[in-house]
Order: structure tokens, then sequence, then C-alpha cells
């Protein structure tokens, strides 16, 4: 980047920021100067050690443990997050759970929490920030997508319609909050190369092998690079966009 502390004297809140895509965006945020409150809800050790990471580069980051479907949580991790740090720049709703199951076999109840993660998050979220952000002279939200919301998938109905939901959430948010100056953006991640593995997730290898135009799968710094973009002062005049990052994957 041409100023590598283009993001000096804001504050971020990420979150599940503990690995993965959530990890690398709260390092590339920090990296450009910005103090960031890492938000998880499991995942202790490794959530600890993206906050780990970012002080020993020389970052300032805090962690703060938190369901983003619970308002009550929600709201007392922003109050600690400006306690902590003074101020609020730059949302980031990246908190989503990954569940691939045959539709006829999805209950109500994983439905639900699927999209009450990514949704429900995000409103709680945006909303509880909003006060903050407001005062900022450079609000940031970014939701983090997915490119099944925009292609479908098999096996994940309930994860397809999460993300189609961020993808139109965007939309309203950037009209409702441009008037308090507040950019909306969604960044849309291709095929990304993350741990997988985890409880209840199963592992589905074909799902995953075709390469997109540029032949090789995405990194979660290839998507942090743009959360931090979209950050900076070089982003002022973009607003309401899907940010697709697939490696021409998907091609809007």
């Amino acid at each position: 980047m041409a100023n590598a502390a283009e993001l000096a004297g804001k504050v971020a809140l990420v979150t599940g920021g503990a690995r993965n895509i959530g990890r690398a965006i709260a390092c590339a945020i920090a990296a450009g100067g910005a103090a960031v409150m890492v938000n998880a809800r499991t995942s202790r050790k490794d959530a600890e050690d993206t906050v780990d990471r970012i002080r020993a580069a020389g970052g300032r980051a805090a962690l703060h443990y938190a369901d983003v479907t619970d308002a009550a949580a929600v709201g007392t991790m922003v109050e600690a997050t400006i306690r902590e740090f003074s101020r609020l720049d730059f949302l980031v709703n990246n908190a989503a759970i990954r569940a691939e199951t045959a539709f006829a076999e999805i209950s109500l109840t994983e439905w639900q929490r699927v999209l009450a993660t990514a949704l429900d998050g995000a409103f709680l979220c945006t909303q509880a920030c909003l006060p903050h952000l407001a005062k900022s002279d450079c609000g940031v939200v970014v939701n983090i997508g997915g490119k099944t919301g925009h292609t479908g998938a098999q096996g994940r109905a309930h994860v397809v319609t999460a993300k189609a939901g961020l993808a139109g959430m965007t939309r309203a948010l950037a009209l409702d909050l441009a008037p308090h100056g507040i950019t909306v953006n969604c960044v849309v991640p291709g095929t990304i190369e993350t741990v997988r593995g985890l409880p209840g997730v199963p592992e589905r290898p074909a799902h995953r092998q075709s390469l997109p135009p540029l032949g090789r799968h995405g990194t979660p710094e290839d998507v942090a690079n743009a959360v931090r973009f979209l950050c900076g002062p070089g982003a002022r005049y973009i607003t309401g966009q899907a940010l697709h990052i697939s490696g021409g994957g998907y091609m809007a």
C-alpha cells in the first residue's frame, strides 16, 4: 500500500475474528494502523492468538467474547470497544456459520442458527455501532458475503440464503446510512483456502476442486486486503457495492 499507516488513529470492530478470514481482516486493518477489537464466540485459543499476532507486530488489539445474535451481549461488546479505544470507525460483520446439509435434512433449528448468525448478527452489530460510526469522519461498515449467495450451491440452502441476505442488507444500509457519511459495502469471497474440519461441518473436497480463471484458490489475505482498502481514505466514494474476491470465479 502507498501509505502503510492509512488507518492510523482509527478503531475497528471485527466479528468472528478468531481465525481464517476474520483473523486476516483483523491483522490487515491493524497493519494499516488502526486499533482492533477482535470478537469471538468460541475458539478462545485462536482468538487470543489473533490478538497476540497483532500486538507482536506493534499493533493495538483487544478481545471480547460475545454471541452476535444476543442484543445485550452486542451492546456490551460495543461499550467495551469504546471504553478500550475511545472511538469506533469501522465495523466488519464477518461472523458466520459454515454448514453443508441436504435441504431435506436441514432442521428449523439449524436453519435459524445459520441465518441468525449472519443476518441478525449484522443487524444487531450495525445498529449498536451506528451512534459511534456516525461520529466518525470515516465511518465504514463491511459485510462479508459469499459467492454462493450470488451463484447458489447444493447442500447449502441456509448459507446461500444468509449470504444473499447480506448482499441485500448492504444495499439497504448504504442508502440509510449515507446521510451519516457512513459507507456500507459487501466483500464477497470466492473459494478461499481456510482451515476446515470444524465439528459438524463436513468436508466436501469436490466442492472446492475447480479453479477460477486466475488458476488458484484465494487466501484469507486476499479478502483482508479488500476490506482494508474499503476502510481506507481511497474508498470514501464507494458504497452499496459487492466486491467479489474470487479470482474471476464470479464476474458481476
